[in-house]
């Protein structure tokens, strides 16, 4: 590489590193679950490896049966990855610098966790190819060994909640959203999408939750944006 590529690859990693941390505990939790389902290691290990997506994987195992009721499986799926697509529109905006093969790749590594730190990346300039390539290897990576980790540790962790790996998610998304705090709107926004998905939870079966939360902040920050738009005309 060189020495820019280098230094923005690894200002990735190291912004990663954090996160990192924190979610070990919850590939460790996802590879004791697969394991208790009845998946091999290595089954386990490459559903990390080639699926990348967390809650959809969650649910999967949840889900898992003999024989797998794989159209269940795949529409729950569905619905709980379907947030990529507005998080893949907003991150396409900023990847003018990504060459036009490059860019369907850069999107399997477009996790909740890169995709919030790309979008803060991005207020400060273009975004670097490099950063982001740097964000999604060790991400990647993380979930894949702590997968393989505690699918062959098994059920020797226990009740993975004795360990509080059960609250790593959440711990870890609340991080998330304090970086993109901008006061009272982004509090708006996060009290619709919160209400809206708590609301579905208790009365639709399913994970009909995701979609309505994330419509429901798509709504008001919208709704708020046309409202400042029309103020700065008046």
């Amino acid at each position: 590489m060189k020495s820019s590529t280098w230094t923005d690859f690894r200002a990735g990693m190291l912004e990663m590193a954090p996160f990192v941390a924190a979610a070990l505990p919850i590939g460790l939790l996802f590879g004791t679950l697969a394991a208790a389902k009845g998946l091999s290691p290595l089954e386990a290990t490459l559903m990390s490896a080639t699926v990348f997506a967390g809650a959809a994987q969650f649910v999967a195992i949840d889900l898992w049966r003999d024989p797998a009721p794989w159209g269940l499986m795949t529409f729950t799926a569905f619905l709980i990855n379907v947030r990529h697509v507005l998080m893949g529109t907003s991150l396409a905006r900023h990847m003018g610098r990504f060459s036009p093969a490059s860019r369907p790749a850069a999107m399997f590594f477009m996790v909740d966790e890169t995709w919030a730190f790309a979008e803060r990346r991005a207020l400060q300039g273009p975004l670097p190819p490099a950063y982001y390539w740097g964000m999604g290897a060790v991400i990647w990576l993380q979930w894949v060994v702590g997968t393989s980790v505690g699918a062959l540790l098994g059920q020797t962790l226990g009740d993975p909640a004795a360990y509080g790996f059960d609250f790593a998610f959440t711990a870890m998304f609340i991080c998330i959203l304090t970086g993109f705090w901008r006061g009272a709107r982004t509090g708006a926004v996060l009290a619709a999408s919160a209400a809206a998905a708590a609301a579905t939870k208790l009365a639709v079966p399913g994970a009909w939750y995701v979609m309505a939360g994330a419509l429901a902040g798509v709504a008001v920050a919208a709704a708020m944006a046309n409202d400042a738009d029309r103020k700065v005309r008046q």
